[in-house]
C-alpha cells in the first residue's frame, strides 16, 4: 500500500512540478524553496523504487 502510494505521487509530481536537473540548471545554486523541492521529489522517487 505504501509503495504504491508513492508511485502514485512520483507520477503527480512528473507532471505537475518542475524537472531541475532536465532544464541543466546546477543543483547546487538554487534557492532554498528550490532546494527543498528538489530534495521532496527526491524522497518521492526513492520511497517509489524501494
Amino acid at each position: 500500500m505504501r509503495k504504491r502510494f508513492f508511485k502514485i505521487l512520483a507520477r503527480l509530481n512528473k507532471v505537475l512540478l518542475p524537472s531541475f536537473t532536465r532544464s541543466g540548471v546546477n543543483v547546487m545554486r538554487l534557492k532554498p524553496w528550490q532546494k527543498l523541492l528538489f530534495g521532496y521529489r527526491y524522497y518521492v522517487t526513492i520511497r517509489s523504487l524501494d
